[in-house]
């Protein structure tokens, strides 16, 4: 059962930051943050969250409209091109 304190409200500091990111790339994770109706660096906050806690960030149905987003934008990277990118 979740605790009572699982649903309060943890105030942080953000900041504005700006970080270079693969086109194509950045459009799956905008469009995933308007499915989930939440702002990009809530999306991103969150995925960051996860990993660090060695969790998947996304359910089966997420990763299915990652699925569609990736083949609308023609996303064709994975994890095993993680360290290889490169700007044009």
């Amino acid at each position: 059962m979740a605790q009572e304190n699982d649903k309060q409200e943890v105030l942080v500091e953000r900041v504005q930051t700006g970080v270079k990111i693969e086109k194509r790339l950045l459009k799956v994770l905008k469009g995933m943050a308007e499915y989930h109706d939440i702002s990009l660096g809530d999306l991103l906050e969150g995925i960051v969250l996860h990993a660090f806690d060695g969790k998947t960030p996304f359910g089966e149905e997420s990763l299915a409209r990652i699925r569609q987003l990736k083949e609308v934008y023609g996303l064709d990277l994975d994890a095993s091109h993680s360290h290889r990118l490169r700007d044009r």
